[in-house]
């Protein structure tokens, strides 16, 4: 009896998960147009993330090949970005961690299960945990002071200063709505390293 709750408590949080992966990844894919090759590969990671979140038991041994080669299109798409700026550095990271999880799912190691029984925690899954955690920690810590006010150099004159108010604060929203975005997939990350 325990046994069965226990494994639909990790159901309905994988499929929660997968949820909270694929929204994320639906509202990057609708910011592309805005953002450019940035929104396309958080888009691409958060459709990955809900895609490998996704219970499949024994159904699924065709995952871990063509998710780590999606990531490994993706890892090279990052390192493309990264010529626009250190800020690109993330999505590199977050492919590769990808990479990595679906080559430990195709070894047998993934999530679910003892990922190295006996032998303690892998050392890079270790500092991946600690990574995505350092990342959640900051994140949330932007997200609640980004609230403030924002103080936005006004051009002179200003014609219509309810306008320009409006757009600012419209900016303000699509921003945190990045940064919640942003912080949703790496609390995706984290888990999917902890359930390793």
């Amino acid at each position: 009896m325990h046994g069965s709750a226990s494994s639909l408590s990790a159901s309905v949080s994988s499929w929660l998960l997968v949820l909270l992966c694929a929204v994320s990844g639906a509202y990057c894919l609708r910011r592309v147009r805005g953002w450019g090759g940035a929104a396309a590969g958080e888009a691409v990671m958060g459709f990955g993330m809900a895609l490998m979140a996704v219970p499949l038991g024994d159904g699924g041994a065709w995952r871990p090949p063509v998710l780590g080669a999606v990531f490994c299109a993706a890892a090279v798409h990052a390192l493309w970005l990264l010529r626009g700026g250190a800020h690109h550095a993330h999505h590199l990271v977050g492919s590769l961690t990808m990479v990595y999880m679906a080559a430990a799912a195709g070894s047998g190691g993934g999530h679910g299960t003892a990922h190295g029984q006996g032998a303690g925690l892998p050392l890079l899954t270790g500092a991946l945990l600690l990574y995505y955690a350092g990342y959640v920690v900051l994140g949330g810590t932007r997200l609640i002071t980004a609230g403030g006010p924002v103080a936005v150099p006004a051009p002179a004159p200003v014609p219509a200063p309810a306008l320009r108010q409006a757009e600012v604060q419209a900016h303000v929203m699509s921003t945190e709505l990045v940064r919640a975005c942003r912080l949703a997939m790496g609390m995706g990350m984290l888990a999917m390293l902890l359930s390793m």
